[in-house]
């Protein structure tokens, strides 16, 4: 069994405390009946993450728009379950959503993942969303350090040459330094400057 897969079913059972549903969403083959939850009235939000989660796994492009939803979910485990998921869909609309998210700034307390997501995935759309998102972390005083780590490192891991200027401008922010270094250097043909 997938480690976030085991991960999130512990996690929701707990949340649909005993509920018979969940077990029998938890054990069906049926991408039929897992779909249909998604899009059934009334259903809890433990059943609707299970469906789309399994049926993210299973390249069931019916789970794209919910997977997207808890994405952009307050609660971070729902965020990384989302991310987990929408990496193995397979859905061409996956990156253009990430980042969307990753770089709406009235969201940005939830970019963590999306953010990570687009590192991951490696899209036409992932850098050029990476840097317009760190270039806004980079303001004074700005409170989302983490997502603009994610970024730095992101942009390392993707090693593309148009994120060379706003990694330079990382290395003066003590909290993004180490990272910027090390990102840089990740480039083909650049070295990173000491800090």
């Amino acid at each position: 069994m997938d480690e976030e897969l085991r991960s999130l079913t512990d996690r929701l059972r707990q949340e649909a405390r005993g509920a018979a549903e969940f077990e029998r969403l938890a054990a069906t083959e049926d991408h039929d009946e897992l779909a249909g939850v998604l899009t059934a009235p009334g259903q809890p939000l433990w059943a609707r993450e299970l469906a789309a989660f399994r049926l993210g796994l299973a390249g069931d492009r019916r789970a794209f728009e919910s997977l997207v939803l808890f994405l952009n979910h307050r609660d971070p485990q729902r965020c990384a379950s989302a991310a987990h998921a929408l990496a193995r869909l397979g859905d061409p609309r996956t990156a253009r959503a990430a980042a969307a998210l990753a770089t709406n700034e009235l969201r940005v307390a939830y970019a963590l993942h999306p953010v990570r997501l687009l590192a991951e995935l490696g899209a036409p759309e992932s850098v050029p969303a990476l840097i317009t998102t760190l270039q806004r972390r980079l303001r004074p005083h700005d409170p989302y350090r983490r997502v603009a780590l994610a970024c730095v490192e992101g942009l390392g891991a993707l090693g593309d040459a148009r994120a060379r200027p706003v990694l330079n401008e990382a290395l003066a922010h003590p909290a993004l330094a180490e990272a910027a270094v090390h990102a840089l250097a990740r480039i083909p043909g650049q070295r990173g400057k000491p800090g």
